[in-house]
C-alpha cells in the first residue's frame, strides 16, 4: 500500500514539475531538444501561424508607459545576454522567453514560405487582408510557397539549425496584442527587422523571418495585431510612438542597431513598381539603399528610389523611421508588391537581396 502511494506521489510531482523545467502543457508543442533544452521548429511556420492564427483576430489593448518601458528594458537585457534578469524583468508583464532551434539547418536565402498554408488576399490599395485559419489550402498565394519551402530544405547542411530567444506574451496573446520578438543567440546581435503589419500587408511576417534565417545576428520585431484593432488607429505601429513595437525598435535604435522595416502595398498601389525602396525620414542609409536598389534592380524588379525619385508609399512619416533618423542611426523602409510577394521566387530573391544588406551592417 504504501509503495503504491509513493508511485503515485512521484507521478503527481512529474505532471505538475515538467512544464516548468521547459515542457509545454500544450501537447501539440514541439519536444524540447536534447542536448539544450531549446524547442526545435521551423521559425518560418511559427511565425506565419502566429500571424494566422493570434495576430489577425487579436484584440489590442494599449500598454501603460511602464509597460512599455519593462519590455524595452527585458529586450535589452537579453540582448546583452542578461538572460535571467532579462525573464524576470519580462514577467512583471507576464512576458516570458522561450529558446528556440530553427529546424532548417541553414540560413534560406531563397526565402521559404510553407506559411502553413493560409489564405491572404488584397482587399484594398492599404493591401488589407483577411487570414484564413491555419491549415486552410485556399487562395492563390498558399499553395506557391511549398515548391520554396521545399528547395530550402534541400539546400539545408547536417549543421545544427541557429537558435533564437521566442519573447512573448504568456497572458493571452489575443487579448492584448502586444506582438512578438525574436532574438538571434548564436551570433552578436548588429541589426534589427521589423514587421509592423503582419496581417494587413500580407505575407510580410514572411520577408522578415526570411530575413532573420538568411542574415545571421537579427532582432526582429512584429506587431501582435491587425493595424485597425482597438479604438482609432490605436493598433497602427507605424504610425505611433506608444506601443510595444515601437519601445523595442527605440531601444534597439538607442544601442545603434540598423533596422529595415519590411511592409506590402496591393499591386495598383503602385503599378509601374515592385518594390519601394526608402530611408525614411533620414538619410544615414543612403549608401544601404543604393546598394539594396542596385541589387534588386540586377534581379529584375522595378524599383522606385525615393531618395531620388517622388515614390509612393516611401515612409517618411513612419515614427520609426523618425526616431532613427533624430539619432543617424541607418533605417530602411522596403514596400513590396503583392505580386512578388505571392511569387516564390521573386519573394525569395527580393528577401536575399534585404538580407545581403543586412550582413553587410555587421
Amino acid at each position: 500500500m504504501a509503495s503504491l502511494l509513493v508511485a503515485a506521489l512521484i507521478a503527481v510531482v512529474v505532471v505538475i514539475v515538467t512544464p516548468l523545467l521547459g515542457g509545454s502543457s500544450d501537447p501539440s508543442s514541439p519536444p524540447a531538444g536534447p542536448d539544450d533544452g531549446a524547442i526545435e521548429v521551423d521559425l518560418e511556420r511559427r511565425i506565419a501561424d502566429f500571424a494566422t492564427v493570434k495576430v489577425a483576430d487579436a484584440r489590442y489593448l494599449p500598454p501603460k508607459r511602464v509597460e512599455r518601458d519593462i519590455l524595452a528594458e527585458g529586450v535589452s537585457l537579453y540582448v546583452d545576454g542578461k538572460h535571467e534578469e532579462a525573464e524576470r524583468r519580462l514577467a512583471e508583464v507576464d512576458f516570458g522567453v522561450r529558446i528556440l532551434r530553427d529546424s532548417v539547418r541553414a540560413p534560406a536565402p531563397a526565402g521559404s514560405a510553407d506559411s502553413a498554408g493560409s489564405a491572404k488576399s488584397d482587399a484594398s490599395d492599404a493591401d488589407d487582408v483577411a487570414y484564413a485559419g491555419a491549415g486552410s489550402s485556399t487562395g492563390a498565394g498558399s499553395a506557391a510557397y511549398t515548391a520554396s519551402a521545399a528547395s530550402s530544405m534541400d539546400a539545408a547542411s547536417d549543421a545544427p539549425g541557429r537558435r533564437y530567444a521566442e519573447i512573448a506574451d504568456r497572458a493571452g496573446e489575443n487579448m492584448r496584442g502586444w506582438g512578438r520578438v525574436y532574438v538571434a543567440l548564436d551570433d552578436p546581435v548588429h541589426y534589427s527587422v521589423q514587421v509592423p503589419h503582419p496581417v494587413a500587408d500580407a505575407y510580410s511576417d514572411l520577408l522578415g523571418v526570411g530575413i532573420l534565417r538568411s542574415a545571421p545576428g537579427g532582432v526582429l520585431v512584429m506587431a501582435g495585431t491587425h493595424r485597425t484593432a482597438g479604438e482609432g488607429k490605436a493598433a497602427d505601429v507605424a504610425h505611433r510612438r506608444d506601443t510595444v513595437f515601437h519601445a523595442v525598435c527605440a531601444e534597439l535604435v538607442a544601442r545603434r542597431l540598423p533596422g529595415i522595416q519590411v511592409h506590402g502595398f496591393a499591386d495598383s498601389s503602385a503599378p509601374d513598381h515592385d518594390l519601394v525602396v526608402s530611408t525614411g525620414a533620414g538619410e544615414t542609409a543612403r549608401p544601404q539603399a543604393v546598394d539594396l536598389a542596385r541589387a534588386l534592380t540586377d534581379d529584375g524588379f522595378r524599383v522606385c528610389r525615393a531618395w531620388s525619385a517622388k515614390c509612393p508609399l516611401a515612409g517618411r512619416k513612419n515614427k520609426q523611421g523618425v526616431l532613427a533618423a533624430d539619432q543617424d542611426v541607418p533605417f530602411l523602409h522596403v514596400e513590396t508588391s503583392r505580386a512578388v510577394r505571392t511569387d516564390p521566387a521573386r519573394m525569395g530573391d527580393a528577401i536575399a537581396a534585404m538580407a545581403e544588406t543586412a550582413r553587410r551592417w555587421a
